[in-house]
């Protein structure tokens, strides 16, 4: 095959909460990501396509689910799960392990977003760090969703943070 080589976009991220009404609402007001579609329950029903693709991506070993649809302001979408019958603790955290551990966030304002976070039942993992103290006024902190879900926050872009010479006095 012959395809021109580019970069690939994000698209999604799925993420599976204990509580997808208490999740949307979290992502909503401390994230404030827009809710495309609210929550509704999926069956395991193989005469509709959504039912099937399901069965497809989850196996027979479930009966029904909950998901919504959200979406960052830059378009990307945060596609939330809630299974009944599955785990509600929080994962643990070993990002030595192979596997998605977490995903960013920006925000300029980054003591305001953990304000938030912590106010809403979160948690502030660390300090909020210089990348390049001295040199770039980039900063980052991990953090965790009241699920226990770890994430970071940039307060600028991935590109600016590691490109040399995107700051400049």
């Amino acid at each position: 095959m012959n395809s021109p080589r580019y970069p690939k976009s994000f698209s999604h991220i799925g993420i599976t909460v204990p509580d997808i009404k208490k999740a949307v609402k979290f992502y909503k007001e401390v994230m404030g990501w827009y809710i495309i579609m609210q929550p509704t329950t999926v069956k395991k029903e193989k005469d509709t396509a959504i039912g099937q693709m399901c069965i497809d991506v989850f196996g027979e070993d479930w009966e029904e689910f909950e998901i919504a649809h959200m979406s960052t302001s830059d378009a990307i979408g945060i596609e939330l799960f809630s299974f009944p019958h599955g785990k509600k603790e929080a994962p643990e955290f070993n990002p030595f392990n192979t596997g998605l551990f977490h995903f960013c966030v920006q925000d300029p304002d980054i003591e305001g977003l953990i304000e938030k976070i912590v106010a809403s039942g979160g948690k502030q993992r660390m300090p909020i760090r210089e990348y390049y103290p001295n040199e770039k006024p980039y900063r980052m902190c991990y953090v965790e969703d009241p699920f226990g879900i770890v994430f970071e926050i940039y307060t600028h872009s991935y590109e600016l943070t590691y490109s040399a010479g995107a700051y400049d006095e």
